[in-house]
C-alpha cells in the first residue's frame, strides 16, 4: 500500500469565505451608494424648494407694500377731495371765516385718517420737555412758567404705533438758579410766638 500522503488543500474551499465577504461587501456599498442617492436627491429638492421659497417670499413682501401703500393713498383721497372744494369756493366765499372753517373740517379730517393709521400727535404746549419726545430749538426764561415747560411749539410732532417717527420742534423755559422760586420767607417771632414789629427787630 501506498502512504497516504498530505492531501492538497482546495483553493476554492480557502477562496470560499472570501468570495462571501466580498459579496456581502459589495452588497453594504450599494446599499450605503443608493442611500447617498436618495439623500443627495432630498438635498436637491430641498434646495429647490428653498430657493423657490424666497422667490415667493420676496413677492409677496413687495406685493404687501404696494397694497399698503394703496390702502394709505386711498383713505387719504376724500381729505383731498374736501380740499378740492375748498379750493373751487374760495373765490365765491363771502367772508374768510367760511374758508377757515373748511379749511379746518380738512385738517380734522386728515388727522382722523392719520389716527386710523396709527399716527397721532406728540403732546408738546404747556407740557414738561421730553429729549425722547420733543426738540428743542430755542430756550427762553419765562418767570411765570416753571423750568423745563415747553412754551412754544414750531413743529408739530408725531408717533406711529407708539414710536417717534418727527419729534416736536420746541421753545422750553429755561430759568437761572437765581431765578427758581425759593422757599417762603418766616417773619421772626419772639420767644412767645409774637410776630416782632420792625422796631423791636431795630432794638
Amino acid at each position: 500500500m501506498k502512504p497516504k500522503g498530505r492531501e492538497k488543500p482546495d483553493a476554492n474551499k480557502e477562496r470560499g469565505p472570501d468570495h462571501a465577504e466580498l459579496d456581502m461587501l459589495q452588497s453594504q456599498l450599494e446599499t450605503l451608494q443608493n442611500e447617498k442617492d436618495q439623500l443627495f436627491q432630498k438635498l436637491q429638492r430641498v434646495s429647490a424648494d428653498y430657493a423657490n421659497f424666497q422667490k415667493r417670499n420676496a413677492r409677496q413682501v413687495a406685493d404687501t407694500i404696494v397694497y399698503e401703500k394703496e390702502t394709505i393713498m386711498r383713505t387719504l383721497l376724500p381729505a383731498l377731495d374736501s380740499f378740492e372744494h375748498t379750493l373751487q369756493n374760495v373765490r365765491s366765499a363771502d367772508n374768510v371765516k367760511a374758508v377757515v372753517k373748511g379749511i379746518e373740517i380738512i385738517y380734522d379730517q386728515i388727522l382722523a385718517i392719520l389716527a386710523s393709521h396709527g399716527v397721532e400727535q406728540i403732546k408738546a404746549l404747556g407740557e414738561k420737555f421730553d429729549p425722547a419726545l420733543h426738540e428743542a430749538v430755542m430756550l427762553k426764561a419765562d418767570p411765570k412758567k416753571q423750568t423745563d415747560v415747553i412754551l412754544e411749539q414750531f413743529q408739530t410732532g408725531y408717533k406711529c404705533n407708539g414710536r417717534v417717527i418727527r419729534p416736536s420742534k420746541v421753545v422750553v423755559n429755561k430759568l437761572a438758579p437765581k431765578q427758581q422760586p425759593g422757599p417762603a420767607k418766616t417773619t421772626p417771632e419772639n420767644k412767645s410766638g409774637q410776630t416782632l414789629d420792625a422796631e423791636e427787630e431795630q432794638s
